[in-house]
């Protein structure tokens, strides 16, 4: 068990970090934050020249992989690092020097327990891609198949296992001291992160991700997901078909191809919407290195590591939201926000309306060039507080794919109006699943398979299943030993806490010190 003098050195060292590019000035000045995460950050820069204008997202790219990731999913919360930090970290590049390839070829023997010439014929051992995880390599089957093969970092999932212990612990003390802190859950925000991120690690989640999203797909026009190669994949290699095509972000090659830049643009926020809303599963790691466009304009995506999922009733809520939002029916979607017990019920609705109003009005009719989702996004967190509304990570993977979304639409047609793109499609998937044939064939259904079970069914809502308000049932949290716990009861002193911070802090600074005169 990690004890906590070396969660406190962690925390120190990545602060150093954080402070030599600037990032721990809005930590110390936010009003919300608790007084010994002040002192922390304080101690944590002691000795360091600090830049004028805060670069968040090179300082995550220092502290390492972990940190890339956690900077990645921080970006999607303006409401906890504040909206300058959270759009510096949408520039987060995922990106690390790459893996010696000798390391590369043992790794993926070992896997398979098979020279690799046994598995392809040709394999460049130059990377295409070298990532916070894993690395691409082009390769040519033994069967003559073009693929690229992606292989995890060696020894990186004992790495982020390490990591987000720390950020556990970090997350449990700072919930403890309650008020906005608690209100963030920051715990579960780091348990979501962990779940992620063990999905990114084990590559044959990865691959059953791309199947089912390639079946899931299959009704969407002009989009589609490469194919697996199952022989040749395992929990740490990769095998998928190679795609032939322009990067989506390459605007000049797109034009000189000849695609059409306004139907791109309108596809991609269409794929969005399809999978979010009719299939409930997503891609969630939809940048612009991840999207490729053939040459019969079909959109082809890839890195299948981050997917997101949303449940029916989850799905209702979120397809009337937006529909309230382009139609300007904020009544309905304060309403919404209340069956699903996002906001406490002893608010009014009618006042959250008109906060919505607020929000929503400005952006009505406006091309994503004068006002965008991104905005619209600050705007709701900035009345959260307000209503004391808790977050909801299960919703974070979508804000942020509707980020990117956004800026890829954006990039291809300055013009384009987001609501006039979805309105139609929001409006006819509401009319399918919640006009009155709709509602009448599954309250048939629904009403004779309750009958059969109806004994039952009503003891167990009654006795142990209270309303959930449409949010998943929450991960399990690590049980963290506050380092303030005593037997008795808790006792908040800190003076042990900063001794061991101030002790860590100076031989950091020391550290530091002998390396700039040695």
């Amino acid at each position: 068990m990690t004890q906590p003098a070396t969660h406190i050195w962690r925390l120190l060292t990545w602060g150093r970090t954080l402070a030599r590019h600037g990032a721990l000035r809005g930590i110390e000045r936010d009003p919300n934050t608790p007084g010994p995460v002040k002192r922390l950050a304080r101690v944590a820069r002691i000795g360091t020249r600090q830049p004028k204008v805060p670069d968040y997202a090179g300082a995550f790219h220092d502290i390492g992989p972990a940190a890339i990731k956690l900077g990645q999913t921080l970006a999607t919360r303006p409401d906890l690092v504040g909206d300058e930090a959270a759009r510096n970290l949408l520039s987060l590049q995922d990106s690390l020097p790459p893996v010696d390839f000798a390391l590369i070829r043992k790794s993926v023997e070992e896997s398979f327990n098979r020279p690799l010439d046994q598995l392809y014929a040709d394999f460049d051992p130059q990377p295409v891609g070298a990532a916070s995880i894993a690395q691409v390599h082009r390769a040519v089957t033994t069967d003559g198949r073009q693929v690229a093969v992606k292989v995890l970092r060696p020894l990186i999932r004992e790495r982020f296992k390490r990591d987000i212990g720390t950020y556990q612990w970090a997350a449990a003390h700072l919930e403890a001291f309650g008020g906005e802190a608690a209100r963030l859950r920051p715990q579960l925000v780091i348990a979501n992160f962990k779940r992620w991120t063990e999905r990114e690690l084990d590559l044959r989640r990865e691959a059953a991700s791309a199947s089912e999203l390639a079946t899931a797909s299959r009704a969407i026009d002009g989009f589609r997901v490469p194919d697996i190669d199952w022989d040749r994949t395992t929990g740490k290699v990769l095998t998928i078909e190679w795609i032939d095509g322009i990067k989506i972000s390459n605007i000049p090659a797109l034009q000189a191809a000849g695609h059409d830049l306004k139907l791109l643009a309108s596809r991609i926020v269409l794929t969005f919407l399809n999978q979010a809303i009719t299939a409930g599963f997503f891609h969630a790691d939809m940048h612009q290195g991840n999207l490729f466009v053939e040459a019969d304009g079909t959109i082809v995506a890839i890195d299948f590591g981050i997917m997101g999922r949303i449940d029916r009733q989850a799905r209702v809520w979120l397809a009337e939201i937006l529909y309230g939002l382009t139609t300007g029916n904020y009544r309905r979607v304060a309403e919404i926000h209340f069956e699903a017990q996002y906001v406490p019920s002893y608010h009014s609705v009618d006042e959250f309306a008109t906060a919505l109003r607020a929000v929503g009005e400005p952006m009505r009719g406006k091309p994503v060039s004068e006002l965008s989702v991104g905005q619209m996004l600050d705007g709701l967190f900035a009345i959260t507080r307000d209503f004391d509304m808790q977050t909801q990570p299960h919703l974070l993977l979508l804000q942020k794919t509707m980020v990117m979304v956004e800026g890829i639409a954006t990039q291809l047609d300055p013009q384009i109006n987001m609501w006039d793109v979805a309105a139609p499609f929001i409006r006819e998937w509401v009319r399918d699943e919640l006009g009155p044939e709709a509602v009448l064939a599954r309250r048939i259904r629904a009403d004779a398979e309750t009958f059969l079970r109806l004994p039952g069914l009503l003891r167990r809502l009654e006795e142990r299943y209270p309303p959930k308000g449409g949010a998943p049932e929450p991960p399990p949290l690590p049980k963290i030993d506050l380092i303030w716990e005593r037997r008795r009861g808790r006792d908040r002193r800190w003076g042990g806490y900063l001794l061991a911070a101030i002790g860590g802090g100076a031989l950091a600074w020391l550290a530091a010190l002998q390396g700039v005169i040695g």
